[in-house]
């Protein structure tokens, strides 16, 4: 089977951009060192993935808009993850710029656009949700799957949360601010102040700079770590998400910056 990949690469680093599986960082090599998971079980644990047009879990696969009902497919037990645009083909609109149209399973027609741009230094990664005909709920974010371990260093993390949001008895994040717990982490963020940094100390450092205001920290794996920037927490179709109105996208923006050796 052929494999539809994008690389861009400078000096010191390379990116693989995979359009047959969502779009996703493939992989990301810094001096030679590849910093991500670039194989698992399934689509949802490995490289880094654009989610959209919604992020994270929502209950039980439902919501309801504007006095319709919707089902969403159950990816995960009886919920839905992470959107449907990790799971489908890509097409390249420009060197940096790619984009996959949404429809079924999503009800609503539109389509989403990724921006990913190699530097020197970094990494800038844009997402666009559209919707075409008719105004739409949606959220956004990546999920990145960071390597416990690069060339023997173990992956330290930095993160300074002002809260957690509650998850209840399903696993499902509710919108209660409580203290950030004791890790292992399965939660969401906010309150966020500094940058989060990822570190394999004496390899590379890692800064993940964002204007998305909310965090799903993923922790629990032995192999991989998750740092996750959203617009908005998961579940949020149940909630008060946002209204995407046609020819008014939602936009989100995240740097990945490198410090070396």
């Amino acid at each position: 089977m052929t494999f539809r990949s994008v690389v861009q690469a400078n000096s010191h680093a390379s990116v693989s951009i995979d359009l047959d599986q969502g779009c996703r960082l493939a992989s990301l090599v810094v001096d030679g060192h590849e910093l991500l998971v670039t194989e698992g079980s399934g689509p949802i644990d490995w490289g880094c993935y654009p989610m959209a047009p919604y992020a994270g879990r929502i209950r039980d696969g439902r919501f309801s808009f504007e006095g319709s009902d919707f089902a969403l497919p159950r990816t995960v037990g009886r919920h839905a993850i992470h959107g449907t645009a990790y799971l489908q083909p890509w097409e390249q609109e420009g060197p940096t710029s790619f984009v996959t149209e949404l429809g079924d399973p999503w009800p609503f027609t539109g389509f989403v656009r990724q921006e990913v741009h190699l530097e020197e230094d970094g990494i800038r990664l844009r997402l666009e949700v559209h919707a075409v005909e008719r105004p739409m709920p949606a959220s956004c974010g990546w999920h990145p799957w960071f390597r416990r371990t690069v060339a023997g260093a173990p992956l330290r993390l930095e993160f300074e949360p002002g809260f957690a949001l509650k998850r209840d008895a399903d696993g499902i994040t509710t919108r209660v601010q409580v203290a950030v717990p004791s890790e292992p982490w399965d939660d969401c963020f906010g309150g966020v102040g500094l940058p989060p940094v990822v570190e394999w100390p004496g390899v590379v450092r890692l800064e993940i700079a964002s204007d998305c205001p909310w965090w799903v920290v993923y922790t629990e794996p032995d192999r991989a770590m998750c740092i996750e920037p959203q617009t908005h927490p998961p579940d949020v179709l149940n909630h008060v998400p946002f209204v995407v109105e046609p020819g008014s996208p939602l936009v989100a923006a995240t740097t990945i910056s490198w410090r070396r050796g």
